[in-house]
């Protein structure tokens, strides 16, 4: 047996293979057969034939070389065998003669030859050109079987069957001819008329469907009309049911697009038959026909459920009349040609409600009322088509058009509109962008520099949320976001590095660089490390050498230095402590400081003004890099510099009048020297960071104490100048950063001296003296201060909410401090604000005060100033908070900073004191209220005042003045001679003054800020430079602590309660809750003004949470003597009335909830505790929502038995639960079934008895004529069954009931006969039982 081939053997291998096969003769696995050529079947007989017809494979013929690679001779075609070729033609030629390909045509053109050929000169016509032909031209004479031609091809078969037609008299219309390969149905043959179904109004004229394009010329007609035929029998032959369902499955199974291009094709077939049989009637069609009628639907026959159009509306009144022969008309949709109608009358607003601005093309502010013609191109069909002009939501709108002209004229029109000053400068125009940002569509945008970041990079420095949005949603929140979403950075980026831009665009650039960069820390990385950006600005427009530059207009500011430049770098380092590392280091800005700062402003060969603003904002950046502890080694560099400009600022004070600038530029500098005299002054263990602030990169700082010790003397000689200028408020006015510069100054500089180690105390001791002796008190005692104590009411944000209220053209998207425009004078930002020069004095006096204890007494002598007392009882006094903006939370951090300065003198000097200070209630009554309104950022303070000011005895004047024993007798005038077991308030406010320390300690606890912000806010208060992480503050939404703070420890007790199913630690609970109440009812009792902010009814729920905390938490000796003693507070005379449970309360989602789980708990575990009945009651009066006495009396009818609370123990009058009577026709009845059941008894519950009672005898005896049906069968069911009780104690009490007196056992008095009115009706109902019998209800 023969093996097979195997991999790897040769060629000789198979051929030794073959030759064993055919030595063995045996049959081959597969027959090979051989098919003859197309020709003749003989054309290889002469061919010998293989062995054994076998097809072997024969090496011996074939060449060693293989064949060259060169052109073969050309082939001629094969022939079939039915059409032979003739000999003498060639196949190539004959495929030459029939190519009509276009480069066949175009190889060989041959003139045609019109010699013989007739020309004919044109008619003379009276027009210079042809008429145009237009779609509105009447296509009467045109054949309705046109088809699909196209109109140039309709009008050249038109022409040419003109030229070829002979004309006949009376001939009216021409016959077009039909489209190549369609069948006609203008004449119908005899067989097809008449061809109708049985039933049906249709008749079948020729084949719509069937045309028989694309048989052959002769067959087309016949087959089609065969087919039509063959449909027409077996139409005819079935029954109309079985017609319509075949119809039915047909158009089941069929696609509905198919179905209805059928559908719209032969409606189109029997439109186009019935016009051609119109037009071939005697007298010829109408030609007004289509004039005067609107044209209506192709689908009129039979239309759909969509296309109707409803009855009542009003045909619209087009200035043209749609014709069907129109491109795309045969189906008019009316809705779709609004836009073609007049426009509406323009509308006269009648109210003062703002309306959308709208320009004109220039950028000119158009009136509301103005009529302007429509050719200016200002009118559309948008919003208040009637209205000319344009909107910014419509313009920014346009400029995302992928029509280039479109968006540049759109572009065009903005800024137009910016440079009229029409809209803020700083960003408010972008208002009308907020739903649609200026960006290009996805579109048209064009690819950029391939060095641009990756998107995975650009991905990371977004939330997953912000990175979902696109750009106009981020910018209806945010408008920076939203602007930073888009490619805005890399193109500022490529107008500045490639287009060269003026000065002006320069300006705006780096204006709009610097409002991203204030955004927040991320925007400012985002601008930093966009690529080049940075570089470009810093060498572009911060050069360290450039031609001199005069007055005047700047042509160029390229290769010039910028001020505003600079001020982008040092809002970039304000963001954070790495930025400004990264500046420092990356960008060679020490080169450039020291550059602009070495030389005078005078020197820098700029245009004053520039070179003023440009020394200022570069002492600005060196004094924020100094505020990181960064930038130390410039000082040694630059120290004979800064002595030679601090020397010669006493000779620029001077000058009459001041410059502005050089005042800006003098306080830029005293504030570099505070900061490096902060950092000179930080001792080496306040470098060490721990694990919390290790990413802070702290490093040691380089200024040493000897290096700024001198300073002192010169910084002193400016503030004893500028102080002689305080009693000249304009001249005040103008050098006021100076003094304010100077006094930060003294407070760093003393508060360093006292931290160094190897310096002696005695003399910075006596320096503090000799400044406060020869500067310092006579300062305090001069009347232009006591002016400015006087002005803080007028200028303070607080007392002037509406000063704080934003403008009506900033949106809330947008974050501005809204001054870009100025401040009025008399308001915290303004140019008399006296707020900068008292609070940089309370900061040095405070410094002063906390070294030399000594100086205390004397420096607090400015606490008495009468207008900070005025202004204090203004700030405590209840009034609306203003409304947190970007504005008001920066204005308001100002504020509560100088209230804090002025607390916490007032703090050191109370505890020096041994009698109460005069003003010590008002000012912890201050320090309440402005712990409540701190902002986040002020952390530190909110812990300084929880530490030092809110529990201190010495601002507890009550304490010693009789405060205790005035409660007890308050106590004893409301309680009378009711013998209430609950103990006076005044022995549990002593006890609370004696446990203010655990107090403290417990709200400190509970109340105290995250640790990361307390120390960032710490390092930035207390001038700890290493520490500080970034000098941007967060926005604030809300305080940093809530309104009912007092409260928090209890509920932070009540939710981990509720997350602990086995309950809490008793000692932990039992403490907490102590103290808690114990300072609640401090506050109540001596500062109810810092409760004010909590209504009674949230008190009240806090109250309830002591009980739903633990089961036995209540049952603690001092914890019900504290909540007994609030409760009588709520439910004094001047109070009670405000307590309303039907509000929403703070922090609370339902009280009725909060209700429903507080019964739960008293039916479970209150075993009768009168206190924790009092509170069930309360919420039961009559004036709260039914939904409370439905939730006791129909879901918690077992807590009626526990309710044992006396009547003389109520802690309010039984009146509040009797009047007015009860018109709830459900609680009714449960009332009367508790009574009739016994589940309500006098001695079981005497209180709510006396209710149930009270208002059962209302509703039984009542005879209100307007009452319903169901309530008047209601209440004689009512009075029947009361009549008929067995029980003749709860009769007696029903029938006889009088008015309610808590004084006797029942709670009520009782007629001893009932009035004749009741007597009679009771008797006519009592006859009316004995005769029907008792109605069951």
């Amino acid at each position: 047996m023969l093996s097979r081939p195997k991999p790897g053997e040769s060629e000789m291998d198979l051929l030794r293979f073959q030759s064993q096969f055919l030595a063995a003769g045996a049959a081959p696995a597969v027959q090979l057969v051989k098919k003859g050529n197309r020709g003749s079947s003989d054309a290889n007989s002469d061919r010998p034939p293989l062995q054994d017809h076998r097809d072997v494979v024969m090496l011996d013929n074939l060449p060693d070389l293989p064949p060259a690679l060169v052109p073969s001779p050309p082939k001629r075609a094969r022939s079939s065998p039915g059409h032979p070729l003739p000999e003498d033609e060639d196949p190539e030629e004959k495929l030459r003669r029939h190519d009509q390909h276009i480069t066949a045509v175009l190889t060989k053109i041959i003139e045609r030859d019109t010699s013989s050929v007739t020309v004919n000169l044109p008619m003379p016509s009276g027009v210079a050109f042809p008429a145009v032909f237009h779609r509105s031209r009447d296509t009467q004479g045109k054949s309705a079987t046109s088809g699909k031609r196209s109109i140039f091809a309709q009008e050249i078969a038109a022409r040419r069957i003109a030229e070829a037609r002979v004309p006949s008299v009376g001939e009216v219309v021409p016959n077009l001819e039909p489209p190549e390969g369609a069948v006609t149905c203008e004449t119908p043959t005899p067989r097809d008329q008449g061809c109708q179904l049985p039933g049906s109004s249709h008749s079948f004229q020729g084949p719509n469907l069937v045309t028989g394009k694309g048989l052959g010329d002769q067959e087309a007609e016949q087959e089609a009309q065969t087919i039509h035929e063959e449909n027409i029998a077996r139409l005819q032959a079935m029954a109309p049911e079985e017609i319509l369902q075949e119809q039915q499955q047909l158009l089941a199974q069929l696609d509905p697009s198919l179905v209805a291009f059928l559908r719209s094709h032969s409606r189109t077939q029997e439109q186009t038959g019935e016009k051609a049989s119109e037009e071939q009637r005697p007298g010829g069609p109408s030609a007004n026909v289509t004039k005067e009628k609107p044209l209506m639907s192709a689908f009129a026959s039979e239309p759909r459920k969509e296309d109707k159009l409803e009855p009542e509306a009003p045909a619209l009144a087009l200035p043209m009349t749609p014709q069907k022969e129109w491109l795309h008309m045969d189906t008019v949709e009316l809705e779709k040609l609004h836009w073609t109608q007049d426009l509406p009358p323009l509308r006269r607003q009648q109210t003062q409600e703002r309306m959308q601005a709208r320009f004109s093309l220039q950028g000119e502010l158009l009136a509301p009322d103005v009529d302007l013609p429509t050719h200016l191109g200002l009118h559309h069909h948008g919003e208040e088509a009637e209205r000319a002009g344009y909107s910014l939501q419509e313009l920014f709108h346009l400029t995302r058009s992928q029509v280039s002209q479109q968006r540049a004229l759109a572009l065009h029109v903005l800024a137009q509109v910016i440079s009229r000053e029409l809209l803020d400068s700083t960003f408010s125009w972008y208002h009308g962008a907020l739903t649609f940002p200026l960006m290009p569509s996805q579109e048209d945008k064009e690819d950029e520099d391939e060095d641009e970041e990756c998107p995975a990079e650009k991905a990371k420095r977004k939330s997953p949320e912000e990175a979902s949005q696109p750009p106009p949603d981020l910018a209806r929140h945010d408008v920076i976001k939203g602007l930073l979403a888009t490619s805005l950075l890399p193109r500022l980026r490529y107008l500045l590095e490639v287009t060269y831009p003026g000065p002006a665009v320069v300006l705006d650039i780096l204006a709009v660089l610097i409002r991203l960069a204030r955004h927040s820390l991320e925007s400012a990385t985002r601008v930093l490390e966009c690529p080049r950006l940075i570089e470009t600005i810093v060498g572009e427009f911060l050069p360290t050498s450039w031609s001199p530059v005069g007055a005047g207009p700047t042509p160029s500011l390229y290769k010039v230095p910028c001020a505003t430049a600079m001020k982008l770098l040092r809002v970039l380092a304000s963001a954070g402590r790495n930025i400004a590392a990264r500046l420092l280091s990356s960008f060679d800005l020490r080169s450039r400081l020291c550059r602009f700062i070495a030389e005078a402003p005078q020197e820098l060969a700029l245009p004053p003004e520039e070179a003023e603003t440009l020394s200022t904002e570069a002492l600005r950046l060196w004094a924020v890099a100094a505020s990181y502890g960064q930038g130390g080694d410039l000082y040694r560099e630059l120290y004979p510099v800064l002595m030679r400009a601090l020397q010669v600022v006493p000779q620029e004070l001077s000058t009459h009048p001041p410059q502005p600038l050089s005042m800006q530029r003098i306080a830029s500098l005293l504030t570099l020297l505070t900061q490096l005299t902060l950092a000179a002054g930080s001792t080496p263990a306040e470098t060490i960071s721990d694990s919390a602030e290790a990413s802070l990169s702290a490093t040691p700082s380089l200024v040493t104490w000897t290096q700024v010790s001198g300073l002192q003397p010169l910084v002193e000689l400016c503030l004893r100048q500028t102080l002689k200028l305080l009693s000249r408020p304009e001249i005040w006015r103008a050098v006021g950063p100076v003094p304010v510069a100077c006094l930060l100054f003294l407070g760093a500089y003393y508060q360093a001296w006292s931290q160094q180690p190897s310096s002696c105390p005695e003399d910075w001791l006596q320096d503090m003296e000799r400044l406060s002796e020869e500067l310092l008190l006579p300062l305090l005692s001069q009347p232009a201060l006591g002016s400015l104590w006087d002005s803080l009411r007028h200028c303070s944000p607080l007392c002037n909410p509406l000063s704080c209220a934003p403008a009506p053209e900033a949106p809330p998207s947008l974050v501005s401090l809204g001054c870009s425009g100025g401040c009025p004078s008399l308001s915290l930002a303004g140019s008399a604000s006296p707020f900068p020069f008292l609070t940089a004095l309370l900061s040095l006096l405070n410094t002063l005060a906390q070294i030399h204890k000594g100086l205390c007494g004397q420096l607090a002598a400015i606490l008495a100033a009468p207008g900070l007392q005025n202004y204090f009882l203004q700030c405590v006094a209840p009034g609306a908070a203003p409304h947190l903006t970007p504005f008001s939370a920066w204005a308001l951090r100002h504020e509560y900073h100088l209230q804090y300065l002025a607390l916490s003198l007032a703090q050191k000097a109370a505890a020096l004191q041994p009698l109460p200070a005069p003003h010590a209630a008002l000012h912890h009554g201050m320090a309440l209220a402005l712990l409540s309104r701190l902002l986040p950022g002020s952390e530190y303070l909110a812990h300084e005042l929880l530490l030092s000011c809110i529990f201190r005895l010495e601002l507890l004047p009550e304490r010693t003045s009789g405060g205790p024993e005035a409660a007890d007798f308050s106590d004893q005038l409301s309680l009378g001679s009711s013998k209430v077991p609950w103990c006076g308030q005044g022995t549990l406010l002593a006890q609370a003054c004696q446990d203010l320390p655990s107090i403290r300690s417990c709200y400190l606890t509970h109340c105290l800020p995250a640790r990361a912000s307390l120390l960032a806010s710490q390092a930035l208060h207390r001038g700890e430079l290493q520490r500080v992480p970034t000098l941007l503050l967060p926005v604030p939404t809300e305080p940093l602590l809530p309104t009912d703070w007092p409260f928090l420890p209890l509920i932070h007790l009540y939710h981990r309660a509720s997350d602990t199913p086995s309950g809490l630690a008793p000692m932990d609970t039992v403490g907490t809750a102590m103290r808690v109440l114990q300072w609640v009812l401090v506050l109540e009792s001596w500062r109810p003004q810092a409760l004010w902010a909590v209504p009674p009814a949230a008190r009240l729920a806090r109250l309830m949470c002591v009980f739903l905390v633990d089961s036995e938490l209540f049952r603690e000796s001092p914890v019900q003597r504290l909540v007994a003693a609030l409760l009588a507070q709520l439910c004094q005379p001047q109070i009670l009335p405000t307590l309303n449970l039907d509000c929403p309360l703070p922090g609370l989602a339902s009280f009725p909830d909060l209700y429903a789980n507080f019964l739960d708990h008293f039916e479970a575990v209150s075993f009768g505790d009168h206190l924790f009945g009092a509170l069930v009651l309360l919420p039961l009066q009559r004036r709260f929502s039914v939904t409370l006495r439905l939730a006791l009396f129909g879901e918690h009818v077992g807590a009626l038995r526990a309710l044992s609370l006396p009547l003389t123990q109520l802690p309010v009058s039984l009146e509040c639960y009797t009047v007015p009577p009860e018109d709830n026709l459900a609680l009714l009845q449960l009332y009367f079934r508790t009574l009739v059941t016994g589940a309500l008894r006098p001695h079981w519950c005497p209180v709510l008895y006396a209710v149930a009672v009270a208002h059962v005898n209302s509703f039984i005896f009542s005879q209100d004529p307007q009452s319903s049906d169901e309530v008047k069968a209601a209440r004689r069911s009512m009075l029947q069954k009361t009549w008929l009780l067995a029980d003749e104690g709860l009769r007696q009490h029903l029938l006889h009931y009088k008015l309610p007196n808590s004084t006797l056992p029942e709670g009520f008095e009782l007629y001893s006969q009932l009035p004749p009115l009741r007597q009679h009706y009771l008797q006519r109902l009592t006859s009316t039982v004995l005769q029907n019998g008792v109605s069951e209800t």
